[in-house]
């Protein structure tokens, strides 16, 4: 994994560690999310953390839970802070159909210029797709996303 990345991961990713590991599914975007998290702690990407994500992180009803999602994020090199070029942009995405937390994390991830939102949301992957050019965000979700990246330095080597 060569290239520089600058990643946003949304709630959802961020919690998967702790969800129900029996289920397959959730397995596999366990180790995803590890391996993308791994390169982040080695420096080798940058994790981007936002106000909008703590904000949302902080209704976190189980404590324990949100206090090893926070160890996660301390490792982000990149922090947005809420402003109000964020608010007027989240305004405008929500125009566009997406949720006001959604807005939200996709202004913070276009103000940090992130290389990707990664986000386990397929209902967030097709409205962005559909509104590319409006959003100027690439969201992705991240076993897909870690798939293809991977598939692509091999191709190269």
């Amino acid at each position: 994994m060569t290239e520089q990345y600058k990643i946003y991961l949304d709630a959802c990713c961020l919690n998967r560690p702790f969800d129900d590991q029996t289920q397959s599914r959730i397995y596999l975007e366990t180790q995803a999310i590890m391996a993308i998290l791994s390169q982040c702690q080695s420096g080798t990407w940058k994790l981007i953390n936002s106000s909008a994500l703590v904000a949302e992180l902080n209704q976190t009803p189980d404590l324990e839970r949100l206090q090893n999602v926070k160890k996660i994020l301390a490792i982000a090199k990149i922090k947005v802070i809420t402003s109000s070029f964020i608010q007027d942009r989240s305004v405008e995405l929500q125009k566009l159909g997406f949720s006001s937390y959604d807005a939200t994390h996709i202004a913070s991830a276009g103000r940090s210029n992130s290389d990707i939102f990664l986000t386990t949301d397929d209902r967030l992957i097709k409205k962005a797709q559909k509104n590319y050019r409006l959003i100027n965000v690439n969201i992705n979700n991240f076993v897909q996303w870690l798939a293809e990246l991977i598939q692509t330095e091999e191709s190269n080597d």
